[in-house]
């Protein structure tokens, strides 16, 4: 649907039944999937690569220039996934040369005022809620929850299916599986009831907190907690997952129960 009161660059790629509303401005150097509605006040700049049935709300603007002072105008895209949510003042800046792009996943819900930073990874199924922002080189797992106001510190992981609460300040990595919260964040459980929903099993779930007890609660440190883990639990995903993580974190991860202390474990 080509509205006359929208511009839309002749050299945008645009799927014959994309509604594109009153106002909004597409750039050149943009494609739009099937189905896509693209709400009024919407600006879509160049390197946009937007998925099929997204819907994106007044006053988002996907792909801009990163705020990034090295960037020096690479030619980086911003990639937007099939269904994914896109509520109202949404910033989603696209890639510098680190990676190329930005990536929000499929069937994501970016509430209103989320700001995703250049060189993000976001996965499928992520929920963002309203006003959190995201630094540069984030990376969130499939799954993954974050609660409204909080912010992620630049080259911060959570890992999927991780459930954190509103107001958090996350400046450590967050393992996967796990509810985090309060200040300094903290390990607080296995997101139980989210892991039950998308069909974990009581007996996998049950495996997953043996893990985290090994880790948080055993007192051993994160290097002798996870031989300690490859030597009491059989190979699995999830184990894989949580100890591939937590040996590749760059920023350390997320304490165990807080007793004070610095905001994270080494």
């Amino acid at each position: 649907m080509n509205q006359p009161l929208a511009y839309i660059h002749p050299e945008a790629k645009i799927a014959q039944n994309v509604v594109v509303e009153p106002f909004t401005t597409i750039d050149k150097d943009v494609e739009i999937g099937e189905g896509t509605w693209i709400g009024p006040n919407v600006t879509i700049m160049s390197g946009a690569r937007i998925g099929r049935n997204c819907k994106i709300f007044p006053g988002a603007v996907i792909s801009a220039t990163p705020q990034d002072l090295k960037f020096a105008g690479e030619k980086t895209t911003a990639h937007i996934g099939d269904n994914t949510v896109i509520r109202e003042c949404v910033t989603v800046n696209r890639g510098t040369v680190d990676r190329q792009k930005t990536v929000v996943g499929a069937n994501c819900l970016l509430m209103a005022y989320v700001h995703i930073a250049h060189d993000c990874i976001i996965g499928d199924h992520c929920i963002l809620a309203n006003t959190v922002q995201v630094a540069g080189h984030v990376e969130i797992g499939d799954y993954a929850i974050v609660g409204g106001s909080s912010a992620v510190h630049q080259f911060v992981r959570i890992g999927q299916h991780a459930m954190i609460s509103g107001g958090s300040l996350i400046r450590k990595d967050v393992p996967p599986f796990v509810k985090a919260g309060r200040e300094p964040l903290t390990y607080s459980g296995i997101n139980s009831i989210g892991l039950r929903r998308r069909g974990f099993s009581d007996q996998k779930i049950a495996e997953i907190q043996q893990l985290y007890r090994l880790l948080f609660l055993s007192g051993l440190n994160n290097a002798a907690a996870l031989d300690q883990i490859e030597l009491e639990l059989s190979p699995s995903p999830e184990r894989d997952e949580v100890v591939n993580f937590i040996r590749n974190s760059g920023r350390g991860v997320i304490k165990g129960y807080s007793r004070g202390g610095n905001g994270g474990i080494e």
